[in-house]
C-alpha cells in the first residue's frame, strides 16, 4: 500500500485537501512547490499535481525524448 492509498494529505505548506498521487520530493521541489516534509515521497492534491504538470512539462518531454530514438 502506498501514501496515497492509506490516506496522506497535500504536503504543501498551507494545504489540507487529500492526497491522489505522490512524486518524488526533490522533483517537486525543484517544480518551485513548497513542500513541508523531508521523506522520499511527497503526496500532492489534485490541484498541486496539475500546477507541478505544467512547471515540469518541457523537462519531462526533454526526458522522454531521450528514449525515442528509435
Amino acid at each position: 500500500m502506498g501514501i496515497v492509498a492509506k490516506g496522506a494529505v497535500c504536503n504543501v505548506s498551507g494545504c489540507e485537501n487529500p492526497g491522489v498521487r505522490s512524486l518524488n520530493t526533490k522533483k517537486v521541489e525543484d517544480a518551485g512547490l513548497d513542500i513541508a516534509s523531508s521523506g522520499k515521497k511527497t503526496a500532492l492534491c489534485k490541484e498541486h499535481y496539475k500546477e507541478w504538470k505544467k512547471e515540469t512539462k518541457g523537462d519531462r518531454d526533454l526526458e522522454r525524448s531521450r528514449y525515442d530514438r528509435f
